[in-house]
């Protein structure tokens, strides 16, 4: 049995008699009549009761008639939502982003504007490190992903430039620095950091920026002193807060206002900078993914 066959016999049962069916399907007459026979053989039972003037269903064509529909209904509905899927209306998105990722105002603008534009794809977030996102991102628990500066960069995976901000750095209310300037948030030379206790994200979690800090302070002529070692940034500002040191983050986490800790603009904002990346798989397979992939550059280019 196949579809066209079920198409055959609602047609006809439609109709009421085959010429009329048979011009519906844009088939000649006699080849529908053997085609239902051949139906009616192979499922063991009558379909239509054959009247002078035409055909009506049997009892038992009743009931397959009803069921026949629910059939090609289904499989409707279900060529449907497989379209939809295939065109990224529908479905499931894991998006990844890091602490300082998810605080520039592009992340929540595109995750905002894809639910507006795709609200049946059900969005899943999970906050992690660099590190932890890149690990996801390549066994697939993850389709799209936020972060700043990865090191390792996996042939399996394509990273997007989206924005190079500057850092700036982080102090606790009331320190020297901050009171030998007439302004409320001074430039600082990085060189006049020598000997500060500094409050980083650990390594593992985020080698590229740490990297980066420890090379720009060298270049500055100082060793810095790793007073304490993070998860997060957030964390970080939280500590400088409390007066436990100080600490860089990029410019766009200066919307986390902690009191206790100021935010200070560095004299030369070349040595430091916080790119901001989206990565995917290089094959990407989901197309929620892809249309999310679109609207991010899309929204970088404007």
């Amino acid at each position: 049995m196949e579809l066209r066959h079920l198409r055959y016999f609602l047609t006809v049962a439609e109709e009421g008699q085959f010429t009329r069916a048979a011009s519906r399907l844009a088939m000649q007459q006699p080849p529908l009549s053997q085609q239902i026979r051949l139906l009616e053989e192979e499922i063991g039972f009558e379909l239509f009761e054959r009247l002078p003037r035409g055909v009506t269903l049997t009892q038992a064509g009743q009931s397959f008639a009803q069921d026949a529909q629910a059939m090609l209904d289904g499989l409707r509905q279900a060529v449907t939502k497989a379209a939809r899927i295939a065109r990224g209306e529908l479905g499931f998105l894991s998006i990844g982003l890091t602490s300082s990722a998810g605080f520039h105002p592009l992340t929540t603008e595109v995750i905002r504007g894809f639910r507006r534009a795709y609200p049946e794809v059900a969005v899943d977030l999970a906050e992690l490190n660099a590190a932890e996102l890149i690990e996801r991102l390549v066994s697939g628990q993850i389709h799209v992903a936020f972060l700043r500066k990865p090191v390792e960069m996996p042939e399996a995976l394509n990273f997007e430039l989206l924005f190079d901000e500057p850092m700036v750095v982080v102090l606790p209310t009331g320190h020297a620095l901050l009171k030998s300037s007439a302004k409320k948030r001074p430039e600082i030379a990085l060189k006049a950091l020598a000997g500060e206790d500094f409050i980083l994200v650990r390594r593992p979690g985020a080698p590229g920026m740490y990297a980066d800090i420890l090379d720009a302070c060298r270049q500055a002529g100082f060793t810095p002193r790793i007073a304490r070692e993070v998860p997060r940034m957030v964390s970080a500002i939280n500590l400088v807060a409390a007066g436990l040191g100080l600490t860089f983050v990029p410019a766009s986490m200066q919307r986390y206002d902690q009191a206790g800790a100021v935010y200070c603009t560095l004299k030369n904002p070349s040595v430091l900078s916080a790119p901001l990346h989206v990565a995917h798989a290089a094959d990407l397979h989901n197309s929620a993914a892809a249309r999310f992939i679109e609207l991010v550059l899309a929204q970088c280019r404007t």
